[in-house]
């Protein structure tokens, strides 16, 4: 297995949407509380990429093993079946990522408490039977909301109480708080898997895996894709108006012509191997100046 195959079978170009919800809290534990916990934040990152290595080729692993469609998806789609590659070091790959996962996790719960186990669980919970399981919740009209909420709310949430623990406190306000900074990376990452099961949507009912796109159609998903572009924007705003962000936050409105372009193809026609890129452009670019105008905001 060479390093292309490795990068597709774990998803790399999508690890956007793990990183950035990760810097996005550590910029916010500094501007809140201004304080890090750099070790345990440092092995928190390690595992929580691992885990992520972990679903992607969980997924992979899952769609092959399940395929009905044999002869197309099984053979030429899924990378397993395409690139011929062995079953055995699927599994090993899979054991090496979730066994460092764990004890990595274990290891920063007990550095921090145990708010991070609970946490780290739903995670868990979610990222293992994301792609498990009879009817897993990638397959069903809820993976939308599973992946948006676990990768871009959970992930960031952790980082939060990781950075600026001990002096972090739990209560409602905070949630709602940390709620609308992580919105837009909620509502891009979903905005990916969307994306994904509308390109994906005739492979996916020929294999009996009927998303959300199977019940509200291709429109219904454009629309449902667009507003939570608009919604991104919308939730920056708000939060720089609350005091949440820096007032440097309010630069991300010159993303707004380029969002616009990246659309423009996806919108056109929707396949996978042609303008699903747009997807993963728009969650990457706006992520990273998002990050980028938190940690310049910082600075004054």
């Amino acid at each position: 297995m060479n390093f292309k195959i490795f990068a597709e079978l774990i998803e790399l170009k999508a690890k956007t949407a793990s990183v950035f919800p990760f810097l996005l809290g550590l910029a916010y534990s500094l501007f809140h509380y201004g304080v890090v916990n750099i070790l345990p934040l440092i092995i928190y990152f390690i595992a929580m990429f691992s885990f992520n290595c972990f679903v992607d080729i969980w997924d992979n692993y899952n769609d092959y093993h399940n395929a009905v469609d044999e002869d197309d998806y099984k053979q030429n789609t899924n990378i397993i079946g395409r690139e011929n590659l062995s079953l055995t070091t699927i599994k090993l790959l899979l054991a090496g990522f979730f066994g460092l996962s764990l004890v990595l996790g274990l290891v920063v719960a007990l550095m921090t408490g145990w708010p991070v186990f609970w946490l780290g669980l739903i995670c868990y919970f979610v990222g293992v039977f994301y792609a498990a399981g009879p009817k897993p919740l990638s397959s069903l009209p809820v993976g939308e909301v599973a992946s948006g909420f676990t990768m871009g709310y959970l992930i960031f949430l952790i980082a939060v109480y990781i950075s600026a623990y001990p002096a972090f406190s739990w209560s409602w306000l905070t949630i709602g708080q940390t709620l609308l900074v992580a919105a837009p990376s909620i509502l891009l990452i979903a905005n990916l898997m969307l994306a994904n099961n509308t390109c994906d949507l005739d492979e996916d009912e020929a294999n009996h895996r009927y998303t959300v796109v199977h019940y509200i159609g291709r429109k219904g998903a454009l629309s449902w894709w667009i507003a939570a572009i608009v919604l991104s924007f919308v939730a920056i705003f708000v939060a720089v108006a609350l005091g949440l962000i820096p007032v440097t936050m309010l630069a991300m409105v010159l993303l707004i012509p380029l969002m616009i372009k990246f659309a423009k193809p996806y919108l056109k026609v929707q396949i996978k191997r042609e303008t699903f890129i747009s997807s993963v452009k728009i969650l990457m670019v706006f992520s990273l100046v998002q990050a980028v105008l938190m940690y310049i905001g910082l600075l004054f």
